[in-house]
């Protein structure tokens, strides 16, 4: 495997912390969204309590980390050409879709990102195509489940809380939806937030010919990575915090509880077989799901199609975008 120079794997790492910042004002405002919309949690607690469970998900398995650093692509053509390519494509796609309010999965993005680069360095036959097929099923599978999780927890709830008042509900509810939020940020931690440490895992392994480091990870990339995801939700995210929160559908404490634990699970259970799914995917649709129990007309269809619009457009965008990237930076590189 040829070397790569240390300038270029500090600029892998620049452009994955920045990766990683972008998807703190994208992706992970997501995870916390619906506690903000009901007014449960105010910005600032929910930011603070999503950074914490973002660095413990993190921290605690790396599963997804590997999918995206030696999944994808055979891991000998995984180069920093490739690498800096697919992290410029999702971070050039991540803020035009954040500059908008549109919640987008930046996890598709930066595997769409990796093909494209892929397709230009080694070509077809670079990609694996079992490990891409099962990241594409799961585009369906996982706000499938997210909405149909929901609806289905949501009728129960309602079942089982028929009698209490509206008072109490809220407050029992409210209480349930700060721990609800926080298995969302946990979870967000342990698949989304994995993206980063994947990329500069694999730009390490490359750097330094040591295949090796996929079996113990430093801890210092896990560190950095995860507090690069939670500075940009401090800093940002709140346009997509008022459309998850809100614009999709009136919510509730109860709403926000169903909707949180639904999509936790989807994303909890996918990260255990190391399969890359969506935060925007997940808890937009189980939002849609528990919108569904009160009337097909309370979901706003509407802002939802918009965000389905953005969940399409993007794996092509960052496809090329990756592409593209990567003839130019062959010149240079």
């Amino acid at each position: 495997m040829p070397e790569s120079s240390l300038a270029l794997l500090i600029v892998v790492i620049g452009l994955s912390l920045a990766f990683a910042f972008t998807n703190g004002l994208n992706d992970a405002a997501n995870a916390i969204a619906t506690a903000v919309g009901t007014k449960v949690m105010s910005p600032r607690a929910a930011v603070s309590m999503a950074a914490v469970f973002n660095f413990l998900g993190a921290a605690t398995g790396t599963a997804v980390a590997a999918t995206i650093g030696r999944g994808i692509l055979h891991v000998e053509d995984v180069t920093t050409l490739v690498l800096m390519a697919a992290l410029g494509a999702i971070i050039i796609w991540g803020l035009f879709c954040t500059r908008f309010g549109l919640p987008i999965s930046l996890t598709h993005g930066l595997v769409a990102g990796i093909v494209g680069a892929g397709l230009y360095t080694v070509g077809i036959a670079g990609i694996q195509f079992s490990v891409l097929g099962t990241i594409m099923s799961a585009i369906v599978i996982a706000p499938t489940l997210g909405f149909a999780a929901a609806f289905i927890f949501m009728v129960l709830l309602i079942w089982s809380f028929r009698e209490p008042s509206p008072a109490s509900m809220r407050g029992t509810f409210g209480y349930l939806q700060v721990v609800s939020s926080a298995f969302m940020s946990y979870s967000h931690g342990k698949n989304d937030g994995q993206m980063p440490i994947g990329v500069i895992t694999a730009a390490l392994v490359f750097h330094y010919n040591d295949p090796a480091l996929w079996d113990n990870i430093p801890f210092w990339v896990i560190a950095i990575s995860a507090g690069s995801i939670s500075l940009g939700t401090a800093l940002g995210g709140r346009r997509v915090m008022r459309t998850l929160g809100g614009r999709i559908t009136t919510l509730r404490p109860v709403h926000g509880f169903a909707a949180q634990s639904s999509a936790a699970a989807v994303i909890e259970t996918a990260s255990q077989f190391g399969i890359p799914v969506s935060t925007t995917h997940s808890i937009s649709a189980a939002i849609m799901g528990v919108g569904s129990t009160k009337r097909l007309s309370a979901v706003r269809w509407g802002v939802a199609g918009n965000m389905v619009a953005a969940w399409i457009i993007t794996f092509p965008a960052c496809i090329t975008l990756g592409y593209v990237l990567a003839w130019t930076f062959h010149f240079f590189v």
